[in-house]
């Protein structure tokens, strides 16, 4: 606990008013009229008041000096953070040539009278590449490969597996190039069905040659009901898809892969057939980052000294990827100063620079007197009159970019070809700039830690610094099997969507947090300590509730009621007893959430509650059980609970259940 901050004077107004009342009466005890309509009590209150603001800057001091110490310390204020989204391009019709997105390209989201729009750029060029089809290749887990190609051209119906079709079974489409971050569309044709699946969820995966494995292909809509009748397939075709040669041809190649299928799914029972097939791009998926980005800002002109400053116009700046750096001219052309965190181990010669992102300030390296008389330059200084400036630099960022699924809707910049954007999922890792209470607060944990991983709170104290966009944190120590090793568990932050409920998929950190955390800890390690930086494990829960409504009109507004109120309670961010995420480990209990469904305004009573344990990934369920496990490293998820609710009339003429 830090030590309280001395009050340098707690006299308020009225007990300076009080007090210069009474030295009055001491000292002119003729004075008798001390109402507020005497003038010489007004001038009294004046004095008063003034007084008063005079002692709130006084008892300031302390807090000015603590901001020197940190300031002395080297605490900065944490920069804001960008949040980042998928963005797709959706082109008005497939294109003959490649339609080409520009880095900076501006989509945002629809605003209205009393919210400004959120504007978000493309971060990379995106190429939209045309596609047909070229090669179609029929491979059965058996072995072999049959080129189908001219077949189709015939018009001849072909199997598109095995005559009954098994696990492995696979049907490959060639097209002329590698289609990667492209929206592509296969068209269909089928006369005979592949009977026995559910149309809804077929036994199938849609992947991506990489050129040493088959990537997944997130599937977009797909109106064959796994290839059973003519329709369309969207595909969304990963970054990594490159052309290579497989079955004797060189092309981009995609496949349609028969999996084994899971509990209670209905299996192909006859194989489906194509008679047409056509590819054909109609779109593509670009990153997009609410920022901006800004080039060529003159600086200011060098005076030729050591510890100068100059500042932006434009601040916060965003640091989350190449810092910025300075260029000076010269008669040899443009030099570059590069950022660095301190000046301790620059060299006279060396040009470097510090960045402030919160108040956009560049300072340049100091001169020091050292105790025998001599400066000593911890950098080099700018030629006197030499121009500076900032090729490149990024502002924006904050928690306003982490708009919800399929708010981005606009495209502000003009692209021909491009009718339509949106994003399938929420963008997210926006963080708003750190407060000076935060960093008063941090400060203590910093002075602790001194860039140091010893223990496991150390651990998560340096990953929340490193990626200030996750939500939790969590270090858990070695374990018998792992010698010498430490885990470190990441929950990314998330924006929930229809109400309180977070689907699975947000919930798993990006590579770049990952990759970010694990490069600032192994830095900053223990010698011969192992690290390991993943997501925790998520055990899957699904609550069964039966509830009697006290008016049959509240029937369904008890049902979302109890359903929100689930989702709430097991919720891995804002969930558990103290509405911070469920903790790590601890179990899910029938009394718990027994005593949740009671407090659900509107419920008369609760008949049952059943707790069954889920997979989140694969959903399967497992049996009834009165408490559900949860291991040291995991988090609950809470996976289609169901509640059915009726109403107390019926229930008691009805009977028990």
């Amino acid at each position: 606990m830090a030590l309280p901050s001395p009050n340098l004077d707690d006299r308020r107004f009225q007990q300076l008013v009080d007090e210069a009342k009474r030295y009055v009466q001491q000292r002119a005890p003729e004075w008798t009229d001390h109402n507020v309509s005497d003038p010489g009590v007004t001038l009294i209150e004046t004095f008063a008041y003034m007084v008063d603001q005079l002692l709130y800057r006084l008892n300031r001091v302390p807090e000015k000096n603590y901001a020197a110490f940190l300031d002395l310390l080297g605490i900065t204020l944490f920069p804001p953070a960008a949040a980042t989204a998928d963005v797709d391009f959706w082109l008005s019709a497939p294109q003959p040539e490649t339609v080409h997105l520009r880095a900076g390209t501006e989509v945002a989201t629809t605003g209205n009278e009393t919210r400004e729009p959120v504007v978000f750029a493309t971060t990379d060029d995106l190429a939209i590449v045309p596609s047909s089809l070229i090669r179609l290749v029929t491979a059965p887990v058996s072995g072999g490969q049959h080129d189908r190609t001219t077949a189709l051209a015939a018009g001849t119906d072909i199997p598109c597996f095995q005559p009954r079709p098994a696990p492995g079974d696979a049907m490959l489409l060639g097209l002329p190039t590698a289609v990667p971050r492209c929206i592509v569309a296969v068209r269909l044709d089928s006369r005979v069905e592949g009977v026995g699946v559910d149309p809804r969820q077929p036994p199938l995966v849609w992947e991506a040659w990489d050129g040493a494995r088959w990537i997944g292909c997130q599937l977009g809509s797909d109106s064959t009901g796994g290839l059973n009748r003519p329709g369309e397939i969207i595909l969304f075709v990963p970054a990594v898809h490159t052309a290579s040669v497989v079955a004797g041809t060189r092309a981009g190649w995609l496949r349609c892969r028969v999996v084994p299928a899971e509990a209670g799914q209905p299996f192909y029972a006859e194989t489906p057939t194509i008679r047409e097939a056509e590819v054909f791009t109609i779109g593509g998926t670009a990153v997009v980052e609410h920022a901006e980005t800004v080039t060529d800002t003159h600086l200011g002109v060098s005076e030729g000294v050591a510890g100068q400053r100059f500042a932006l116009s434009r601040s916060p700046l965003l640091l989350d990827r190449e810092p910025p750096v300075v260029e000076e001219s010269s008669p040899d052309g443009w030099r570059t100063w590069t950022a660095v965190e301190h000046f301790g181990a620059s060299a006279p010669d060396d040009r470097h620079v510090r960045v402030d992102a919160t108040t956009g300030e560049f300072a340049f390296p100091p001169a020091v007197r050292e105790p025998d008389g001599t400066m000593r330059h911890y950098g080099a200084v700018p030629a006197q009159g030499a121009h500076l400036r900032v090729p490149r630099y990024r502002t924006g960022g904050g928690t306003a970019g982490n708009v919800a699924r399929g708010a981005i809707r606009v495209l502000r910049s003009s692209v021909p070809y491009v009718s339509d954007v949106d994003n399938r999922e929420a963008a997210h890792g926006g963080v708003d700039g750190e407060t000076v209470d935060n960093a008063k607060t941090r400060a203590p944990t910093v002075l602790r830690v001194q860039e140091r991983a010893v223990t496991a709170r150390d651990y998560e104290i340096i990953a929340c610094q490193a990626a200030p966009s996750v939500r939790r944190v969590r270090c858990l120590p070695a374990v018998p099997d792992e010698p010498g090793a430490v885990r470190v568990l990441i929950v990314p932050d998330a924006v929930a969507e229809e109400g309180d409920r977070l689907r699975f998929e947000q919930l798993i950190p990006s590579e770049h947090v990952l990759s970010t955390i694990t490069e600032r800890l192994d830095e900053r390690r223990l010698v011969g300590t192992r690290l390991i930086v993943e997501p925790p494990a998520y055990q899957g829960v699904t609550v069964v509730a039966r509830l009697i409504a006290a008016r049959p009109g509240d029937v369904d507004r008890v049902r979302e009621a109890a359903l929100a109120a689930l989702f709430h309670r097991l919720d891995p961010l804002h969930g558990g007893p103290d509405g911070d995420g469920w903790p790590f480990g601890r179990p899910v209990q029938y009394g718990e959430v027994f005593a949740v469904l009671q407090q659900v305004d509107g419920a008369e009573l609760v008949e049952e509650v059943r707790l069954f344990p889920a997979d989140p990934i694969t959903g399967r369920r497992g049996g009834a059980a009165e408490r559900i496990e949860v291991a040291a490293n995991a988090l609950v998820f809470s996976y289609q609970h169901q509640v059915v609710v009726t109403a107390r009339q019926a229930a008691r003429s009805d009977g028990p259940a």
